[in-house]
């Protein structure tokens, strides 16, 4: 049940998302646009669309005389779609206020409208992907890392085709002393299982432990990330482009190390800390390419992560889509590809839940670094780290960005953004705290940021949050 509390919360802290919409609607609604927001809020899982509200921040209740017979509507809605969205009207001191409770599609079966199969992106509406549909369709099966790599191998087979003494080695475990408690403990963490006639090998711990992805498939060896280095800031000229073979776990490391030393030069921290010091931290590297082989859509087909460096950037992308917002990168997590993130954590080959990106942006503050750039397509997620440029150099859009990141950075670290903690941030010296008001207050018109009341309601004085906050 939806009360006026419940819509007061939504107004003043719950982010626009893909379980949350609100439209205006002071007089109608499309009863079209309607069903079609209806289907995609189903297929992501269900949610809430809210009518009588407006939809950009600050948001305030303009009330609504959309459809004054929920009864009626909420037949329609039952007869075009065969599900049953719950519509509760709200009588709030602004207006008349309509919620519509929409419930998640049935598991396996992916709702469409009129044949348009639907999800959001962002403020739109767009047809869900061949992948995306392929993985809804075939839900209640076993999903794609318990599937089949290959089946009826011997033991020797297995250790022939996985690297199993990597595995023991990153895992932290003694090998055993002989091949039967190799294949016992890799059976215990459901890589491997046994068959009639020998052994089936999962497709996780190809994924992971395979000496050649190609060994396997051609689907497989699709999946290795691949390296391309370009001589200046476009595609036009390839210095290097390196595809991968093996399994994530056992060429990782060799992987970051390949990407880190193609890196440029940072000229700007080398005069600070008098020493060679490469454009891109390696740490930040790391992050970055392990997040994306995490939070790859591995249902998407002849597609696979993507290391491409420029003169003047570094961008990461992979298959899929984000389940959050890219906004929310920093402070919220949530794993597609739940098994494999564990399983690589345990490795040592990526953080914590949610603790990779706060320090991709914390090290591109140490760096002197623009603000990361996390950007989705139709398709792929990518991230980009800059090359060092001089505050005075960066767009407004790149302040924008770089002062949202550090008022979330500092929140999560629960501390303030101030406009002290900006400038330092920018490295600016105390003469330039107009410059860093000015940055500040185009972020918070961006809709970003808010002030921390509850601290101090000074303007020199004032604290920051997210606008998540």
């Amino acid at each position: 049940m939806i009360t006026l509390d419940t819509l007061n919360h939504w107004l003043v802290s719950a982010p626009e998302s893909e379980h949350l919409e609100f439209k205006e609607a002071k007089q109608q609604y499309d009863t079209t646009k309607l069903l079609r927001y209806c289907v995609a809020l189903a297929n992501e899982g269900g949610g809430h669309l809210v009518l009588g509200v407006t939809d950009k921040r600050p948001r305030h209740v303009v009330g609504t005389q959309a459809f004054l017979n929920p009864g009626d509507i909420t037949a329609r809605i039952l007869a075009a779609l065969r599900i049953r969205v719950d519509v509760q009207e709200l009588s709030h001191p602004q207006g008349r206020v309509l919620v519509f409770a929409v419930p998640s599609r049935p598991t396996g079966t992916p709702l469409h409208h009129e044949g348009a199969y639907l999800m959001r992106a962002g403020e739109d509406l767009v047809p869900m992907s061949a992948d995306q549909l392929r993985r809804i369709m075939s839900e209640g099966g076993p999903d794609w890392f318990e599937r089949s790599a290959r089946e009826g191998v011997s033991p020797d087979e297995v250790v022939a085709l996985l690297d199993t003494q990597a595995f023991f080695e990153l895992m932290g475990l003694p090998y055993p002393t002989n091949r039967e408690g190799v294949l016992a403990r890799m059976a215990q963490e459901r890589l491997i299982a046994p068959q009639a006639c020998g052994w089936c090998i999962s497709n996780l711990a190809a994924v992971l432990l395979a000496k050649r992805l190609d060994a396997f498939s051609p689907e497989l060896a699709r999946k290795a990330p691949r390296v391309v280095i370009y001589e200046g800031m476009n595609k036009l000229v390839t210095r290097d482009d390196k595809p991968g073979v093996r399994g994530y776990a056992i060429a990782f490391e060799s992987l970051i190390d390949f990407v880190h030393s193609s890196a440029p030069m940072n000229h700007f921290v080398e005069q600070v800390v008098r020493e060679e010091v490469k454009m891109f931290p390696r740490q930040a590297i790391r992050e970055l390419i392990a997040n994306a082989l995490v939070h790859q859509e591995f249902e998407a087909t002849g597609q696979s992560v993507m290391v491409e460096m420029y003169a003047d950037r570094l961008e990461v992308s992979n298959p899929g889509l984000p389940n959050i917002k890219v906004e929310r990168f920093i402070d919220e997590f949530r794993s597609r590809n739940e098994r494999l993130a564990e399983l690589m954590r345990r490795m040592g080959l990526c953080e914590e839940k949610g603790s990779g990106i706060d320090k991709v942006v914390h090290l591109a503050e140490v760096y002197q670094l623009p603000a990361p750039d996390f950007r989705t397509s139709e398709t792929r997620t990518t991230a980009i780290l800059f090359a060092h440029q001089d505050f005075a150099d960066m767009s407004k859009a790149d302040r924008i960005r770089a002062c949202y990141q550090h008022c979330a950075l500092k929140y999560v670290s629960n501390e303030r953004m101030s406009n002290q903690s900006l400038r330092e941030r920018f490295k600016l010296p105390e003469s330039k705290a107009a410059t860093a008001s000015q940055v500040i207050g185009a972020t918070k018109d961006a809709g970003l940021i808010k002030a921390d009341e509850s601290e101090t309601v000074s303007t020199r004085y004032a604290r920051y949050l997210p606008f998540w906050a």
